[in-house]
This record gives C-alpha cells, structure tokens and sequence, in this order.
C-alpha cells in the first residue's frame, strides 16, 4: 500500500529550465558571446559547474578562467537566476499538479519533495505550494544529485516510510510538456527511482484524472 509520495521538482511541479536558460544566456552575453537555447539544452540535469563548463566551451572560453573565477561565474549565474525564481507565481505550476496534490492529501497519502536544487523551498513558497508538502528535501539535505536515489532515501526517511511504501515521480526522458506530466501525475507508463524500489506515483490508484 501506498503511504508517501516522493515528487522531483523541477518538469514535474514546475519548470524552471527556462529560468536556467536565461541566467546562463545572460551570463555568455556579459561575456562576450551568445549562448543559445539549442545549446542551452546541453545544461539540463547538470550541475551548475559542469555546466558553466559548457557554456564557457560554447564561447570558446573553456581555458580562461581559474578555478576561483569560475566559483565567481557560477554565483554570478546563480544570482541572475534567483532573481527570475522569486518572481515566480502560482501560475507556473504545471497543468494537473494541485489537483493532484489535493487528491493524495484528501487521501492521507503523505506528500514529500525530493530536489537537489537548494532553491527547491523558494520556489515552493513563490508558487504556494509549501503547505501542500509534508516535508522537503532539498539540496541543504543531500549531497548527490538523481539519478542517484539519495533524495528519494531522505524523503521516505522524513516521512517515517519504508521504500516499498512510497512512490516515486521524476521527469520521464525523452517525454516533454503535457505528455510528461501525464506520466508523472496519473498516466499508466511505470518507473522507478534508480531500481531502489520506490514505486511510480502514476500507479496511485483512485487518483488518475
């Protein structure tokens, strides 16, 4: 039986790519060059580093900085995109989200976030979602980021659940846009987080919509 679900943030609750995208975009600009969303796509579930990498490497700048001054890229970056985050409303939460929420909680289901990202419980607050989670787990809680199951381990611990009894939701690759969400919030397609045995949250019964 199902006691706890276990959602990843971002392509899931929201999606704050596009926030990434124009931080990084903004950043090669104060550079010198122009970063584009093509080879922007290279960032996602990345981590900030690697990704700064990236972008130096689409300027030609991969050889120019020290390790010092890339720390001070990468906080230049992060700055540019908390400004973006905190501007966010409750209208960027993904299509069939809240009422799905609702529905676990109406159920007693145990709601849990499960993000690397330590702006998780911003965005959350932003977009009015916070009171609709029972705990958080964010990147002040774990070090490793998916697809290592680490997340997913804290948040059963949080909620007091062993792994069988929770399920699990992160953004299916390739799947984009309404067809994602849908195997995250009621579709019928299974997946686990990292073979630990975590359930999917698709396979919640009752709460298909």
């Amino acid at each position: 039986m199902i006691a706890c679900c276990i959602f990843d943030l971002d392509g899931v609750i929201v999606d704050t790519a596009k926030y990434h995208y124009l931080a990084w975009a903004e950043l090669a600009r104060a550079l010198g060059f122009e970063f584009t969303p093509e080879q922007g796509e290279a960032t996602k579930g990345v981590s900030r580093m690697a990704s700064l990498d990236i972008v130096l490497r689409a300027g030609g700048m991969e050889n120019r900085f020290s390790a010092e001054e890339k720390e001070r890229l990468a906080a230049e970056k992060n700055a540019r995109y908390l400004e973006y985050i905190t501007r966010m409303t409750a209208d960027e939460v993904l299509p069939g989200v809240l009422e799905f929420l609702l529905g676990l909680k109406a159920a007693g289901i145990q709601v849990v976030l499960g993000s690397a990202s330590k702006n998780a419980g911003v965005i959350l607050d932003r977009c009015g979602l916070r009171q609709l989670f029972d705990h958080v787990v964010d990147g002040t809680l774990v070090s490793k980021a998916k697809p290592d199951p680490e997340v997913f381990a804290k948040g059963a611990e949080l909620a007091g659940q062993a792994p069988a009894a929770c399920a699990s939701s992160r953004t299916p690759p390739p799947a984009r846009g309404r067809r994602a969400r849908r195997h995250a919030f009621g579709g019928r397609r299974r997946k686990s987080a990292a073979g630990q045995g975590y359930h999917a949250a698709a396979h919640v019964r009752g709460l298909h919509f």
